[in-house]
């Protein structure tokens, strides 16, 4: 008898308790697009960083158990998949991890958390910087926004910028390692009410552009919404611009079924109204070759 065994994910995120962001984000996603996900959590958290008080247990050695645990089982992932890691030393961890643990035909995806609006997140330092520009090089796709662009290159950071400066941007984190590149949350010159990502892919060295519309109003956990239709939506075949057509409309499509209500934005989109629409096909593609 045949048996199609589901394709395996690990996501290597932490666990907040309140608050829709990294695992408990990320495994609704994409077990609703048809994969099996084995969390290595790096951290749990009673609520996640951006209330003003919270619980917080490290479990960087704890995922090196789970590692060693692991590699006894023989165990195999199709998709090596990092976001949010809270220390230098866990950076490392997760490099060795998809070192050794990676075939050739896996795919490596890493949202490389850093920081927003030109400054390291708190805590952060140059020291992680340094370490994730280690782990981009074993990528296969990076989604960093323009802080950690910036960051990533050790370049100032810029407020203004062309879509050709973008592109000569894709081209030199793309060389560092990963053959596609996506930059999230770029804003649209005079226009505050729309939004784009950019990304480049080297296989074919095209160079891609989709822009949305933006709404006043910040919801955790949306970069890691992003990232997780990404991947999924790369395992499941889709070509690079649909995925971002995909992710794109899926995370506006969350923000927009939160935004009418009176609510804690803390608490992220209100994923659980709009899971089953990653079960629908793309109706209006807006992407464009730049």
């Amino acid at each position: 008898m045949y048996f199609s065994k589901t394709k395996e994910i690990v996501a290597i995120h932490d666990l907040s308790g309140i608050g829709r962001v990294s695992l408990t984000v990320v495994i609704p996603i994409l077990t609703s697009m048809g994969f099996h996900v084995s969390p290595l959590p790096t951290a749990i958290l009673s609520s996640h960083t951006q209330y003003p008080h919270f619980s917080f247990l490290d479990l960087t050695d704890e995922m090196r158990k789970i590692i060693a645990e692991w590699k006894k089982l023989n165990a195999g992932f199709d998709t090596f998949y990092s976001g949010y890691l809270g220390s230098p030393e866990q950076v490392q961890i997760v490099k060795d991890f998809i070192q050794e643990f990676r075939k050739d035909n896996n795919l490596v995806v890493v949202d490389p958390v850093l920081g927003d609006n030109g400054r390291l997140y708190a805590g952060f330092d140059i020291t992680i910087v340094e370490e994730m520009r280690r782990l981009i090089t074993v990528a296969d796709i990076i989604t960093p926004n323009l802080t950690e662009l910036f960051y990533l290159l050790d370049i100032p950071y810029e407020k203004e910028y062309t879509d050709e400066k973008l592109k000569q941007y894709l081209l030199a984190l793309s060389d560092k390692g990963p053959s596609i590149v996506i930059i999230t949350s770029v804003p649209v010159a005079n226009d505050p009410h729309q939004t784009s990502v950019y990304a480049y892919n080297r296989n074919g060295g095209r160079f891609w552009k989709v822009t949305c519309p933006y709404l006043p109003a910040h919801y955790p956990g949306v970069g890691d919404t992003f990232t997780s239709v990404i991947t999924g939506a790369m395992m499941q075949g889709d070509s690079l611009p649909m995925a971002l057509d995909r992710a794109t409309q899926f995370c506006y499509q969350g923000i927009r079924a939160t935004f009418g209500y009176e609510y804690d934005s803390r608490e992220g989109i209100l994923l659980e109204k709009v899971l089953h629409n990653l079960h629908i096909p793309i109706q209006v593609s807006t992407y464009e070759l730049i």
